[in-house]
C-alpha cells in the first residue's frame, strides 16, 4: 500500500476519515488535506480510475489489518493427514486397534492415510492385502469416505480416507461423547461416598 507522496497517480479520488467523498484532486492537494488533520493519505484502491485514497491513520490501519489477518488464520481449519501402517498378515486385534485410532482421527476432522507394505512372498499374494484395504473402507464407512480406491505403488499399497461431516454427525448422535463431571457433581458424589462410609 502506498501512502502520502509515494502515490504516483496524477489525480486521485479522496475520501475523508468519516467516509465522506471529497472529490477528485491531485496528490499534493490530498496530502495537504491529510496533513492539516494530522493524518495520512492511504491509497486503498490503486486499480480504480482515478485511484481512490482515504485520509486516515496509517499506524491504526496497519494494526487493524494485522488483527484481521490473525482472525482469518485462527478461523482456518488445518486438515492433517494421519498415517496408519498395516501388513497383509495384520491380525484381528491389531486391526481393530488401528481402526479405533483411525476412527478417532476421522472424528477429529483429520484425513487418514492407510499404508500397507508387502514384503517378500506377500508380493505374490497382493489380493490378501487388497481385501484388508477393502475391509478398512467398510469398517470406517460410518464416519468417512474413501477418496480413491486402494492403489499400488511399488511394494506399497495406500488408501486415503477423508472425514464425511454428515456421517460424523449421524455417528455422534448414536454415540454421544461422555460429558465431563462438573465440580458440583464431583462434590456431591464425594459427600454421598463419605455418608456411606460413616454408615
Amino acid at each position: 500500500m502506498r501512502i502520502n507522496r509515494d502515490i504516483r497517480a496524477p489525480q486521485i479520488r479522496v475520501i475523508d476519515e468519516t467516509g465522506a467523498m471529497l472529490g477528485v484532486m491531485t496528490v499534493p492537494e490530498g496530502v495537504r488535506l491529510a496533513e492539516e488533520k494530522g493524518l495520512d493519505l492511504l491509497e486503498i484502491a490503486p486499480t480504480a480510475a482515478p485511484p481512490t485514497c482515504k485520509i486516515g491513520d496509517y499506524g491504526k490501519w496497519k494494526y487493524e489489518n494485522k488483527k484481521k489477518q490473525a482472525a482469518a488464520r485462527k478461523k482456518q481449519v488445518i486438515v492433517q493427514v494421519k498415517e496408519i501402517q498395516l501388513r497383509p498378515r495384520t491380525d484381528q486385534h491389531d486391526f481393530d486397534t488401528k481402526m479405533r485410532h483411525a476412527r478417532r482421527f476421522l472424528l477429529e476432522g483429520d484425513k487418514v492415510k492407510v499404508n500397507m507394505r508387502f514384503m517378500g512372498r506377500e508380493m505374490a499374494h497382493q489380493e490378501f492385502g487388497m481385501d484388508l484395504m477393502k475391509k478398512v473402507v467398510t469398517t470406517l464407512n460410518d464416519v468417512g469416505m474413501s477418496e480413491a480406491p486402494p492403489k499400488m505403488e511399488g511394494k506399497n499399497a495406500f488408501l486415503i480416507m477423508a472425514p464425511d461431516p454428515l456421517k460424523i454427525k449421524d455417528y455422534l448422535k448414536l454415540h454421544p461423547k461422555p460429558q465431563p463431571i462438573t465440580q458440583q457433581e464431583q462434590e456431591k458424589e464425594d459427600r454421598d461416598n463419605a455418608e456411606k462410609d460413616e454408615e
